[in-house]
This record gives structure tokens, sequence and C-alpha cells, in this order.
């Protein structure tokens, strides 16, 4: 094992005390965030992949230091739940042992960088996404923490919907782009140019006054008026979205969904067992690489029609302060119930933390019950509200347009 990087502990546990409580931002090691059943502590793999060893320590960490569940995000990491104060520390030695840890909270809070999961061996997206880590670690500083960069080197663009703020691509020609997230065109860049183009444009909101502006994001910057300078507003078109991949075999490996993005310690173990190295994805999944069979595993879906693929549920009460309801729980019992075609949100407030994007059914918990949303998100107005759980699933298919 290589050495684990040195901590700058000084910098680090201040940090940590004073953000604990903080809401609004994306957790990190360093700066985990607190929830009803402890600390929620986030890991960032290099690359968007962890070898099986990691995997295996990922897993006894939780066990030792958290509550043993595993979460993943929309951002392609890992959440480790259920830890506290006075395991924090032993988590982060644990982090640091297997070189899932960034030196300070600053280089952690710089370093969000997705990765596509497709990639092969030569196609320079983990070459890139090992530049742009690196690149970022000395800066641009004052990012927010929800800003991020996506590397999607592929033929076609598979996280294409996935959050990100800076999107290093390919054209319709095969060649790499940068493209600022918000709009159609984006700058071609040669390989030596790409990172660089990436980071200028970081550079450029920052000193457009992005950070500042609305949620700190690209697109509502733009979206409000900002202006790219030429150097970044090309012409280059992005080469076309590939849809969200269903459970499978791929050419790279075994891709597993796993039930409402949470893995137990056993799952975990069991892929880190089987598998050469799990790459994330942006949609809840896990690609294990080296498996050519879908074996059936608690908590991981395996087959492509598993209506539970289309239900999204934030982690909910008792776990969630802010949550009115256990989300996952009716989620679960609703799931049989969707129509083929339907995507149902359980939310445990208003935030929809698990989900910003409109689904065909959404159920916003509040202090009165349940609001039913049709073909919108938790922002948009119920058609129904003070619906209680047990009358739901004493209905579900009137409700839910299901069967």
């Amino acid at each position: 094992m290589e050495d684990a990087p040195q901590l700058d502990r000084s910098r680090g546990w201040g940090c940590v005390m004073s953000a604990i409580a903080v809401k609004g931002w994306c957790p990190g090691a360093w700066q985990p965030m607190r929830s009803g059943d402890g600390l929620v502590v986030r890991i960032r793999p290099h690359g968007g992949r962890i070898d099986a060893e990691q995997a295996a320590g990922i897993a006894e960490l939780a066990g030792r230091c958290g509550n043993g569940l595993i979460d993943l995000t929309s951002r392609a990491n890992l959440q480790i739940r259920g830890v506290n104060d006075k395991s924090h520390p032993s988590l982060i030695d644990g982090l640091a042992e297997l070189r899932l840890l960034d030196p300070d909270p600053d280089t952690e809070a710089r370093r969000n960088v997705l990765v596509a999961p497709f990639w092969t061996a030569g196609d320079e997206t983990i070459s890139i996404a090992e530049e742009l880590e690196h690149a970022l670690a000395n800066g641009p500083t004052g990012l927010p923490t929800k800003f991020g960069f996506a590397v999607d080197c592929g033929r076609e663009r598979v996280p294409a919907t996935a959050s990100a703020d800076v999107r290093i691509e390919r054209d319709i020609d095969g060649q790499l782009m940068v493209r600022a997230e918000g709009v159609e065109y984006g700058r071609s860049a040669t390989r030596d140019e790409v990172v660089a183009t990436a980071l200028g444009l970081a550079e450029w909101f920052l000193l457009s006054g992005g950070a500042k502006a609305g949620r700190g994001r690209m697109a509502a910057h733009l979206a409000a008026g900002a202006k790219l300078p030429d150097r970044f507003s090309g012409h280059a078109l992005p080469t076309r979205k590939q849809a969200v991949p269903n459970p499978g075999l791929t050419p790279h490996g075994a891709l597993f969904g796993v039930t409402f993005g949470q893995l137990t310690t056993a799952a975990l173990n069991w892929l880190a067992g089987n598998a050469k190295a799990l790459r994330m994805t942006p949609w809840r999944m896990l690609l294990a690489e080296g498996l050519h069979e879908m074996p059936a595993c608690e908590g991981l879906i395996t087959r492509a029609d598993d209506p539970l693929l289309r239900v999204v549920a934030c982690s909910g009460a008792p776990r969630c302060h802010e949550a009115h309801a256990d989300t996952r729980a009716l989620a679960a019992s609703l799931a049989p119930h969707l129509a083929a075609d339907a995507r149902l949100h359980v939310s445990g407030c208003a935030k929809g933390c698990a989900q910003s994007n409109p689904a065909s059914i959404t159920l916003v918990a509040t202090d009165i019950g349940f609001d039913l949303i049709r073909d919108g998100s938790t922002r948009d107005a119920p058609i129904l509200r003070g619906l209680s759980g047990a009358g739901i699933l004493a209905n579900p298919s009137v409700l839910l347009g299901g069967r």
C-alpha cells in the first residue's frame, strides 16, 4: 500500500467542528454534515473508482465508525452514515490509510470531479481526470462547494444529465471540447489544452461574480445574464446523449443498481470479494469490474425491469432531522403499483434533496401528511394535500395511476 497522505490536522479539525451544523453545502470527509442518524461523511474516490481492497476497507470503517450504511450519491461519491464525534477521528485515519483522503478540507472541497464510468484504457478519460484533480489541488480557490466538473470522453455522453458546471466531453466529430453548463455549444480543445481550458472557465466564473449569484452554479450564472468570453464560447456541438443504463452486463463488468442508493456493509463486502474494482456512477449504481454474470445479493438490483429503479426516496425520518416521515418504507411499498412508464419520488420535506428534477408522481411529507404532485418536483403545487401514508397504501393505483 502506498504511503498515506500527510494530514494537515491543524486546518482539518477546526474546520470540521465549525462546519458540522451548516446546511446547503456538500459534506466531505474532513467536513461531515450532521443528520438524524449522526454525521454523514462523504468519500470522493479518485477517478471515480475504488479497488477491491479499498471497498473492503470502506465496509470495515462503516461498520466500526458508523452505523453500517453507505450511501451512493448523485455525484458518484460514497457516504458513510451514523458516524459520531468520537469515531470520526478513527474514520479519518482509516480513509488516509486507504488513500481516500485529501490532505486538508480546502483541497477536498475543490476536488469535485465526476468521471463517466464506461471508460476504456486509452480513451483519455482517466488521464484527463487525474490531471484535472491534480490541478484542482492547487487552485482555483473560492469555488462554491457544489461547483463541479464532469469528464466524459466516450463516444456518447453518459452522465449528461448529472450535476456539473464545467464539462469535458467530445464533439460530434469525436474531438475533445470544454463546455459551460447551460449553453449548447462548447470550445474545442486539444488534449494538451483541455484541462487548462476547463480551469480557465472556472476562474472566469469566479471573476465574473458567479460564486455570489444564485446558488453558485454555472447555469444559473449564465441564465442571469452573464456572458461567456469568446475564448470559452466556441462552436463545438457535443456528441449525442446516451440513455441512463439499466442493471446488466457491460463490456466493462456488471452494473448493479442499489436499492434507494444505500449499501450495507455486507453488500459492499460481497462486491469487494467478487469484483476487481468498483466504478461509481451518478445513477446510484455500481459497475463491478471483472464480473461477467449478475448473481443475486441482498440490496443489489440486477433486473432492468425492477420497479425500484424508478423510485427515488431520501433518507427520511428518523435518519434526517428535517424529514416528516419514513420515506423509504412507503416508497418500497408503492413501487410494485407504479405504471410501467412512471417514476415516483418520495421526499421527507420540501427541499427534495434526493432529486431536483420532476417525476411522474412526487410525494412530499409535511407536518399534516403527504402532498401529491403530478409531473413536477417538490417545488411545484400539489393537487392533493394532507394524505396519510396508510391512505396512500389503501388506494395506490388510484393515486399513482398504476396497476
